[in-house]
């Protein structure tokens, strides 16, 4: 397999190759998704790129590729800020060290439900959060779904961060999640996702976080059958866009890659609903331990910490809007 600096350096070689051979849109834009073909953003992805070769005439197309067939999203992250790829979904993480702002939606707690991070995102806090990637060379398109992380571990029900004590906890490779999982009483442990089901087999770990499709389509409920609906994170993904590719854009067809984004999203959403149900009912078919947590509040009492370390006087209006966005009725 080529390295990652091999697959940059063919990428962003391929791009300027184009971009001095030929006008900007004779080829593709290239789009790429960490996720499988079949996931609700890849899926998203496609009507992104329909709606828009529709809405621009065939003028803009899309080549999407799915399945990190381009690298994990922090080399093809660092391939869009270059030029070398036109379009990247990804996760908030890897964000977090060039746009501080998007800390924000990734903190504990932060959003009351589902239906309040989607209202945030659509409104002026995911505004702010999106017009903060444009100095770091992004231009942030729409946000995406990754539902909500919930604790599963092979040992007992979290029905309270008591209960987290003593147990390892495999989270990402993120400083702000293994400060959630300290100040909720876990051991914080790294780790790659494909690597989570040998370690709860073999007990290198106790357990996981992490939503209903990702718990299911893994497996992780036949090793860690104890799943407690603490939905202690909802960070979104993010359709971001290279500026240099948008800079080379008309204005007629800049309003359309928006439109086309914007469409994109209600479209993930429903198909991210279906997926979180099926996967809901397979968990709860195979004989798992579910436990709802219609009382969050101690868990919510336990990671000020986190936001008195990553919060700063610049963040905190972003945090206070998001506490002042109303959720939707109906």
């Amino acid at each position: 397999m080529a390295s990652s600096f091999t697959r940059r350096s063919a990428v962003a070689g391929l791009s300027l190759a184009g971009l001095a051979g030929c006008g900007e849109t004779e080829r593709p834009l290239w789009a790429a998704d960490a996720q499988p073909a079949n996931y609700p953003t890849v899926e998203a992805l496609r009507h992104f790129a329909a709606t828009l070769e529709k809405l621009t005439g065939d003028e803009l197309r899309i080549k999407i590729y799915p399945g990190a067939q381009l690298g994990p999203e922090r080399d093809t992250l660092e391939m869009t800020i270059f030029g070398g790829l036109d379009i990247n979904r990804v996760n908030t993480a890897p964000l977090n060290p060039i746009a501080e702002e998007t800390i924000v939606p990734a903190l504990p707690f932060v959003f009351s439900s589902i239906r309040h991070m989607r209202a945030c995102m659509d409104g002026e806090p995911g505004r702010h959060i999106l017009e903060a990637l444009e100095p770091a060379g992004l231009k942030g398109l729409c946000f995406y779904d990754s539902g909500a992380r919930s604790f599963y571990n092979s040992r007992r029900p979290v029905l309270e961060p008591s209960d987290l004590q003593g147990l390892k906890i495999r989270v990402q490779n993120s400083d702000l999640y293994v400060a959630t999982m300290k100040a909720l009483g876990a051991s914080a442990t790294p780790m790659s996702f494909s690597e989570v089901y040998q370690a709860l087999v073999q007990k290198v770990i106790d357990g996981a976080e992490n939503n209903w499709p990702s718990y299911e389509s893994t497996r992780h409920f036949e090793a860690a059958p104890f799943y407690s609906l603490t939905q202690h994170i909802m960070a979104p993904e993010v359709l971001v866009m290279s500026m240099r590719r948008w800079r080379l854009l008309t204005d007629d067809q800049r309003a359309a890659v928006l439109e086309a984004a914007r469409q994109s999203v209600p479209v993930m959403r429903r198909i991210w609903d279906a997926r979180v149900e099926t996967s809901r009912k397979i968990v709860l078919g195979a004989g798992v331990t579910v436990n709802d947590i219609s009382d969050k509040s101690l868990f919510r009492s336990k990671v000020q910490p986190v936001y008195e370390r990553f919060i700063n006087r610049k963040l905190i209006p972003l945090v206070e809007l998001i506490g002042d966005t109303a959720v939707p009725l109906g």
